[in-house]
């Protein structure tokens, strides 16, 4: 059973997500039809544009550009974490329907790791363990089937990875970003933020320009319950600027 890393990737997304931003505050205030703005749009460059539509909090144009991440390499412990953010569309791998009858992939939380190789290879062993269990519970629940997995599945750890379809549109990433990104939040579902959001502006520069944690706008938002290292997160997001 190996240990697994975390691996992103956008596999979709809006056809340039910047028109698309750029076209719904448009309409909003243009007497033309959708053939003339669309040639508007086309023959300017509309970075301008939609940075100031974005400045201005004119938030709800951004839901029309959507877009989907694979992820893989993550724990069930990040996917109760990354669901709550209700306003984005799932499909993950069901532990129901797949069997972990040959063992399961793990998440290594990078503290444990840092305590050296003794703590790892417990850690390992631990996991290994879960995983007899789990077979154990499939063959006196009838064997390797939907039926076995459904409660054999019940001893399986946090740890245990997972893979799934994550689909949001750009105005609940700048949100996500904003949260997922903060130096507060968990370590796994952060460097997941990061990774999305690098990904993302990508493929959509302006419109995540300033995104990612609070602390990077006019100051922490979690107010005394702030990390106390904001030049960090800003650090890292200058570092992602540059490596454009």
């Amino acid at each position: 059973m190996p240990q697994c890393a975390l691996r992103v990737e956008l596999v979709r997304h809006t056809d340039d997500p910047d028109a698309a931003v750029a076209l719904a505050a448009r309409l909003c205030y243009a007497k033309a039809d959708f053939e003339a703005l669309a040639e508007r749009i086309a023959a300017r460059d509309q970075a301008a544009f939609v940075r100031g539509v974005m400045e201005s909090g004119h938030l709800s144009t951004a839901e029309h550009a959507s877009f989907t991440f694979a992820v893989e390499g993550v724990s069930r412990s990040l996917l109760a974490q990354i669901t709550r953010h209700r306003i984005a569309s799932f499909a993950v791998q069901s532990q129901r329907y797949v069997s972990m009858e040959a063992g399961f992939d793990y998440v290594v939380p990078p503290a444990i790791e840092a305590l050296g190789e003794q703590a790892l290879a417990r850690y390992r062993e631990q996991m290994e363990r879960m995983h007899r269990w789990y077979a154990q519970w499939q063959q006196e629940l009838g064997g390797a089937g939907e039926g076995a997995n459904e409660d054999a599945r019940f001893v399986l750890p946090n740890a245990c990875a997972t893979r799934m379809l994550v689909t949001m549109n750009a105005r609940e990433l700048l949100h996500f970003f904003s949260l997922r990104c903060c130096m507060r939040a968990q370590w796994e579902i952060r460097e997941l933020a990061w990774e999305m959001l690098r990904q993302a502006r990508g493929v959509a520069p302006t419109l995540f320009a300033a995104a990612g944690p609070g602390c990077l706008g006019k100051g922490c938002p979690e107010g005394t319950r702030g990390c106390g290292r904001p030049a960090r997160a800003r650090e890292r997001f200058e570092r992602m600027m540059s490596e454009r």
